[in-house]
């Protein structure tokens, strides 16, 4: 089969059923487009979810717990999961340290149709810190129901897929994409919730995607949203769909014990 036929076939259906608003869109399971390597010390915060290999990030909220999307917890058992989490790596294969979570909090609205209520956190096994190589730090937090003004540039990161063979995801990457203002994005995606923000150039290019889904979508070091769906990687007029964290503080700070505030 020709794939890149298959790929444009696939994108027009699925830009179908969003303008009909019937059925869901797939999540991003996330890779960073059109960006740049970082180091783990410029994103201290970011971390990998691994089975076999990397399949999401995340963002360490605190020492022992950590945000992501809820498609990517969906499905693994909630007490003792199979799967690790790698902490303080620029790496995805290597470095830090692995963790194992030892229980995952799937927000209990979490509707995987329309990918509403994308969130999970993960509660880790406690750890020595002095182990890692770079000193241990964490997401902020934004203010309750704060958004960011329109076309803020904010930082995407994650180990994702690249869409191009010369740049290699086993490192960290990161993309600056600013955001989208919600009645525009609203327009493209009529499925769009409280509970979902935008951001993206008009002109695509960059962008997150599959391997990103789970990951922190920041601005100065403060989490605003997580990796969660989109039309495609980085295509024109279609930016991505992030879960806005600013919306869940109650429910973080209920899962956690954090002050949020």
């Amino acid at each position: 089969m020709n794939y890149k036929w298959f790929k444009a076939f696939a994108l027009f259906l699925l830009v179908s059923l969003v303008s009909s608003a019937n059925l869901p869109l797939s999540p991003l399971d996330g890779r960073i487009v059109g960006g740049h390597e970082v180091d783990i010390k410029d994103v201290p915060y970011q971390v990998s979810l691994q089975s076999s290999n990397h399949f999401c990030g995340g963002a360490l909220i605190s020492k022992r717990y950590v945000l992501t999307a809820a498609h990517c917890t969906d499905g693994h058992v909630a007490e003792n999961p199979f799967f690790r989490v790698r902490v303080g790596s620029s790496y995805s294969g290597k470095g830090g340290l692995l963790l194992k979570p030892l229980k995952i909090y799937q927000h209990e609205k979490y509707d995987w149709r329309y990918i509403d209520y994308d969130f999970s956190i993960l509660e880790l096994e406690d750890y020595n810190e002095e182990l890692l190589s770079v000193p241990l730090e964490f997401a902020k937090l934004p203010s309750s129901n704060t958004d960011l003004p329109d076309d803020t540039l904010v930082t995407v990161s994650g180990w994702g897929g690249t869409k191009n063979p010369l740049e290699s995801n086993e490192v960290l990457r990161a993309v600056e994409v600013p955001t989208v203002n919600r009645n525009a994005c609203s327009e493209v995606y009529p499925s769009l919730t409280e509970r979902m923000l935008c951001a993206g150039y008009t002109e695509g290019g960059k962008d997150s995607c599959q391997g990103d889904s789970g990951g922190p979508l920041s601005y100065k070091g403060t989490v605003y949203g997580v990796v969660s769906w989109g039309v495609g990687c980085a295509e024109p007029n279609y930016p991505g769909v992030y879960s806005r964290v600013a919306v869940v503080l109650p429910w973080i700070a209920e899962k956690t014990g954090l002050n949020v505030n």
